[in-house]
């Protein structure tokens, strides 16, 4: 069920979290604003509790490496000298500019990213793909990011992400195969490769090889991990943050500048709800499935159609908490790669009063926690600062 929306409620204190349940956190990717996924894990660490898994694809897998990779006392702090260091290449102007002019400062913003580069993230090439050698990767590819390597392994301790107890899940696609494929701590050794596989979109950014095979960014498949989370089987209660960048719905275009953010939403966020939608549906099934065998006879149970019923795969009880970043009414189809400083702060803020809005709201705080069944959250639509933000 999807919780039902109001105008206003007030909130009630953020119930503690039990310790029959694992806290899962679910990060789309979403470039620049990938800030917004900062600001939403300091209120959930804050408030809630520290997820036992973390799972993301693109930025997504930055900010996921970040946090399993450090200390629960330094998780924030790092998650905000990468963003601080990644949009460190305009200084914050004393006065925030408001409509056309805010916009035409972001367009700003991100020419300079698509020309300079970002600083501490990615650079141009030079010379540029057009004038490499033909089979090289720097032939297929605008701009180098070994800077982006050079930030993880200095902001992320690999030792402490493979070896801690937070799970880490991030998902690539292979070039050769088309295949997506998840490199999972709990199967395998991750470094800073499989971080920046994760975000390699193209032709901006180069194929990462790992292992013999080369690996774009996952978001060309699915722009969430979300159904790659609900695949792996659990026996305990689960708590799944799904943080998207993108909103699935929005108003017709005026204009067409309009349109190409429209199809960035719409191209980066249908694949999340499908897989939603789809996943859960699964899961209301399989357990209606299992609740119907437990009351037939024993002799009914042996027809071959209930056998296939029963193998159905059949979790605890599961609550989706969907966080959605809504644009501003000043941001256009840059939004994705406009890194200045006063955006960042926007979209962490934002992020931080979304996730403090959802915990503290009668809707979550007052639930009942059942022992089976699917309910999905979100609670941010009628949130003053999200009302306010769209177009």
């Amino acid at each position: 069920m999807t919780a039902p929306r109001t105008a206003s409620r007030p909130h009630h204190p953020a119930p503690p979290a039990a310790a029959d349940e694992d806290c899962i956190l679910v990060l789309q990717g979403g470039g620049a604003l990938g800030a917004y996924q900062g600001g939403v894990f300091e209120a959930l660490s804050t408030v809630y509790r520290e997820p036992s898994w973390v799972a993301g694809i693109s930025i997504g897998a930055v900010n996921a490496a970040l946090i399993a990779g450090n200390p629960a006392a330094t998780r924030v702090a790092r998650l905000r000298e990468f963003w601080e260091l990644v949009s460190s290449a305009l200084p914050t102007p004393p006065l925030a500019p408001a409509g056309t002019a805010r916009s035409t400062l972001n367009d700003a913003s991100a020419a300079r990213a698509m020309l300079c580069g970002v600083p501490g993230f990615f650079k141009p090439r030079f010379p540029p793909a057009p004038l490499q050698p033909p089979g090289t990767l720097e032939a297929i590819s605008f701009y180098d990011t070994t800077p982006l390597r050079a930030t993880l392994e200095r902001l992320v301790d690999f030792d402490r992400l493979n070896a801690g107890p937070m799970q880490l899940s991030v998902g690539a696609v292979n070039v050769r195969t088309g295949n997506f494929e998840y490199f999972d701590t709990a199967r395998q050794r991750i470094d800073a490769r499989h971080i920046m596989a994760s975000g390699a979109l193209p032709p901006g950014f180069a194929p990462v090889e790992i292992d013999g095979e080369h690996y774009w960014d996952g978001g060309l498949v699915s722009n969430t991990p979300l159904q790659y989370v609900l695949d792996q089987p659990g026996k305990r209660r689960r708590i799944v943050f799904q943080v998207d960048l993108f909103p699935a719905t929005g108003a017709l275009p005026a204009n067409m500048a309009e349109v190409g953010e429209r199809q960035k939403d719409i191209q980066f966020s249908s694949r999340t709800r499908l897989n939603t939608t789809h996943e859960l549906d699964m899961q209301v099934v399989a357990q209606a499935a299992q609740r119907l065998l437990a009351r037939l006879p024993p002799a009914l149970r042996r027809d071959p159609d209930l056998q296939a019923l029963a193998r159905m795969r059949c979790e605890s009880a599961i609550d989706v908490v969907h966080l959605i970043y809504r644009s501003k009414h000043y941001e256009t189809q840059s939004k994705d790669y406009e890194f200045s400083r006063l955006s960042m702060l926007e979209h962490w803020d934002t992020g931080r009063a979304d996730m403090a809005h959802t915990l503290h709201d009668p809707r979550w705080a007052g639930r009942e926690r059942n022992a089976t069944g699917v309910r999905v959250f979100d609670l941010t639509a009628d949130h003053p600062a999200v009302a306010g933000a769209g177009r």
